[in-house]
């Protein structure tokens, strides 16, 4: 029996408190803008301050959480008004990716995307909005990647972490889930088609489309 070094345990540790803080911001119980104490967060969860402040590392580096000096680790807040801004920018950065990747594709990379979106209809099916979630966002690396623009692909990470508390919400609603999934094909489906034009119109319009089925989740007014 092979009996995991101090390093290794450690990395499992801090890997298992990521997934609990992250499943606990997701799911509303953390709201943004609440302090996230270190020691009250290392006793609920059975582990010392280390671990804690590890992970809070890691969410800090998805946008989930930032630091406050002198006072400590909070759930990022993003006011709707902000979250349109960045859509805006995103699907520009998309389109202008997906525009490229057309340029770039090559029937090997075929089965990447159709495995990604067969993976992604089964989430749909299982009404999985945590793992479909996780398989869109590799849908659109795949895509940022084919780019082979790394300026590009930077960006649009940024504005992605900017996102990830209101996306993750969107794909609770199974018929989000459907229509972003029946968008992906279709940009897909332009790029292998090898057309520029076609494939900015795809992505730009999924993005744009996101964007408006997200507002209507949230039910917010644009000035929140």
């Amino acid at each position: 029996m092979v009996v995991p070094s101090p390093s290794a345990r450690s990395a499992i540790l801090s890997q298992t408190v990521v997934s609990e803080l992250k499943r606990l911001i997701y799911s509303g119980e953390f709201l943004p803008g609440e302090r996230l104490n270190e020691a009250t967060l290392a006793v609920r969860m059975g582990t010392s301050r280390g671990p804690i402040r590890e992970a809070m590392k890691v969410l800090a580096g998805l946008g989930l959480v930032t630091s406050v000096p002198n006072r400590g680790m909070f759930v990022r807040q993003l006011s709707v008004r902000d979250m349109v801004e960045v859509y805006e920018l995103r699907a520009v950065v998309f389109a202008f990716a997906a525009e490229r990747a057309s340029q770039n594709f090559s029937r090997q990379d075929a089965a990447q995307f159709e495995q990604l979106l067969s993976d992604m209809d089964a989430a749909c099916e299982a009404d999985d909005g945590t793992l479909y979630y996780e398989l869109n966002l590799a849908f659109h690396e795949l895509i940022l990647d084919l780019s082979g623009n790394k300026r590009a692909k930077q960006a649009y990470d940024d504005y992605v972490k900017e996102l990830h508390l209101f996306r993750r919400k969107y794909f609770n609603v199974s018929k989000n889930m459907h229509t972003s999934n029946v968008e992906h094909r279709k940009i897909y489906e332009a790029i292998a088609s090898g057309s520029p034009a076609k494939a900015w119109t795809a992505a730009q319009r999924h993005v744009l489309g996101g964007r408006s089925r997200l507002l209507a989740t949230l039910e917010t007014p644009l000035g929140g």
